[in-house]
C-alpha cells in the first residue's frame, strides 16, 4: 500500500490538516500491518501555486508531522520540481486526440456570466464557450493563439448520451478490464468509483464536472492534472482526503484514464490500477466556514505555543474521525447506526477504557491500533470544532452538524 500526505505550503497545518493528515497515515500504515507487506508513505509538498506559497512553510509541515508522530518513506517530492513532467504529461495528452485539450479565452467573469451553478454547492461547470469557437472556427482560435491572446488549456470531457455531435465523438477512454476494478468510466460521459466512506459515487463528466483547466492563463500547470501525474508516477494506491474533492476524483479518474491508454511516458508502463478512495467529513470552525490557514487560532504552532500536546491533538483528531470515541462523533451515523467490526460503539454503548464518551490524549501508534473505516462510516456529517477545543478544559467536544444538502451520501 502506498499512501501520500499531500500539503500545500501556504502556511501553518491546521487542526483540519491534521485530522485529515492522521486520516492518510492511519490508512496506509494498517494496511502494510494487515496484509504483512509493509507500507510506504510519500511526503509530496504541492507548491505549484507558486503565488500561494509561504517562506518555510515546508519546513513547518514537516515539524508538524514529526511532532504528531506522522511518518513518511524517503525524501520529500515538491511539484515545482516536476514542471517538466508536467509538461511531458499535456503534450502527450493533446497527441491523444485532436480537441481533446483546447485553449480557453474567456476570463472568469465570462464564464460566471455565461454558466448557472450546480444545485447545492455553487459549483460552475464551464459552458463550452472556446469548444464551440474551435469547432465553429478553428481559423479564429489559430489567429488568437498567433496574436498572443491570454489564454488558459481545457481538457474536454465526453458529452452526455443523446448531445448534439461535434466534439462529441471525444468519449472516454475504455475502463481498465481488471478484475479487481470493478469501477470505471463506461463509453459515455459516466465516471463510477468507490468510496469507502461515502460509498458508490456516480458522476456525469458533462454535467457535474466540465471541461477544465490544466494549465493556467499565468503559465502555471492546474492542480488537476499535476496530481493526476504525481499519483500516477509515484504509484499511490491509497488516496485519503476531504469529501469538498469527491468531484475532483471524478475528473481525475478520466485524466488518468487518458494517460494509463496511451499517453504514458516512452518507456514506461502504464499503471492500470486504480486507487483506492477515502473521503473524509469536513471540519468547520465554531463559525460554520471551513477551517482556513489564515485563522491562526487552531493552527499547529499556536496550539504548541500554549502548551497543548501532541497526544491531544491525535486524541481530538481519532475523535472526529471516529475510531476513539462511542457515544460522540463517531459513535453513530447522523440517522442511527450500528456498532463497528469491532463490536465497539454504535448508539447506547457505555462508556469506558474501550469506548470514551470524551476524546482522549492518545499515540498515533495507538489510533492505529484502534483503526477501520467502518468506525469512519458510522457518521457522515460534517464536524464543528469550538474555537478553543483544548481549554480551559483538557479536551472540549466537537459538535456534528446537520447534514446539508451537497454533502454525499451512499447511494
Amino acid at each position: 500500500m502506498v499512501g501520500r500526505f499531500a500539503p500545500t505550503p501556504s502556511g501553518r497545518m491546521h487542526l483540519g490538516n491534521a485530522y485529515a493528515m492522521l486520516a492518510a497515515w492511519l490508512s496506509a500504515r494498517s494496511a502494510g500491518v494487515r496484509s504483512g507487506a509493509g507500507s510506504r508513505m510519500i511526503l509530496r509538498i504541492e507548491d505549484i501555486d507558486a503565488p500561494r506559497v509561504v517562506k518555510d512553510a515546508d519546513r513547518w509541515i514537516m515539524d508538524d508531522l514529526n511532532w504528531l508522530g506522522l511518518d513518511w518513506d524517503g525524501e520529500p517530492v515538491y511539484q515545482s520540481a516536476r514542471l517538466d513532467r508536467y509538461a511531458e504529461a499535456l503534450d502527450a495528452l493533446r497527441e491523444c486526440r485532436p480537441g481533446l485539450i483546447y485553449p480557453c479565452f474567456c476570463s472568469r467573469a465570462d464564464i460566471r456570466a455565461a454558466s448557472a451553478p450546480n444545485e447545492g454547492d455553487g459549483y460552475v461547470v464551464y459552458p463550452g464557450t472556446c469548444r464551440r469557437l474551435l469547432e465553429a472556427d478553428p481559423q479564429e482560435v489559430s489567429r488568437r493563439l498567433v496574436a498572443g491572446d491570454r489564454h488558459s488549456w481545457r481538457i474536454a470531457v465526453p458529452e452526455a448520451p443523446g448531445s448534439p455531435e461535434g466534439v462529441a465523438m471525444l468519449q472516454a477512454p475504455e475502463a481498465p478490464d481488471e478484475p479487481d476494478v470493478p469501477d470505471g468510466p463506461a463509453p459515455d460521459d459516466r465516471i463510477v468509483f468507490e468510496d469507502r466512506v461515502f460509498g458508490p459515487q456516480h458522476y456525469s463528466l458533462s454535467r457535474d464536472v466540465g471541461d477544465t483547466v490544466v494549465r493556467r492563463s499565468d503559465g502555471l500547470f492546474a492542480y488537476q492534472l499535476a496530481v493526476t501525474v504525481d499519483d500516477l508516477d509515484m504509484g499511490v494506491t491509497d488516496i485519503v482526503r476531504g469529501r469538498d474533492l469527491l468531484r475532483s476524483t471524478a475528473l481525475q479518474l478520466y485524466i488518468r484514464d487518458w494517460l494509463t491508454d496511451g499517453a504514458a511516458p516512452e518507456g514506461q508502463v502504464a499503471v492500470r490500477t486504480r486507487p483506492v478512495f477515502a473521503h473524509l467529513p469536513l471540519i468547520d470552525n465554531a463559525q460554520g466556514r471551513r477551517m482556513a490557514k489564515r485563522e491562526h487560532s487552531l493552527d499547529l504552532g499556536f496550539l504548541r505555543a500554549q502548551g497543548v500536546k501532541p497526544e491531544q491533538v491525535i486524541g481530538y483528531c481519532a475523535w472526529m474521525l471516529g475510531i476513539a470515541g462511542g457515544d460522540g462523533i463517531g459513535g453513530a451515523c447522523a440517522g442511527g447506526g450500528n456498532a463497528g467490526s469491532d463490536g465497539i460503539g454504535g448508539p447506547g454503548a457505555p462508556a469506558g477504557p474501550a469506548n470514551p464518551a470524551r476524546p482522549e490524549p492518545m499515540t498515533a501508534r495507538e489510533a492505529l491500533a484502534a483503526f477501520d473505516w467502518s468506525k469512519v462510516r458510522r457518521d457522515l456529517r460534517d464536524r464543528m470544532v469550538p474555537d478553543h477545543p483544548f481549554g480551559p478544559e483538557p479536551m472540549r467536544e466537537p459538535v456534528v452538524e446537520p447534514a446539508s444538502e451537497s454533502a454525499p451520501r451512499p447511494a
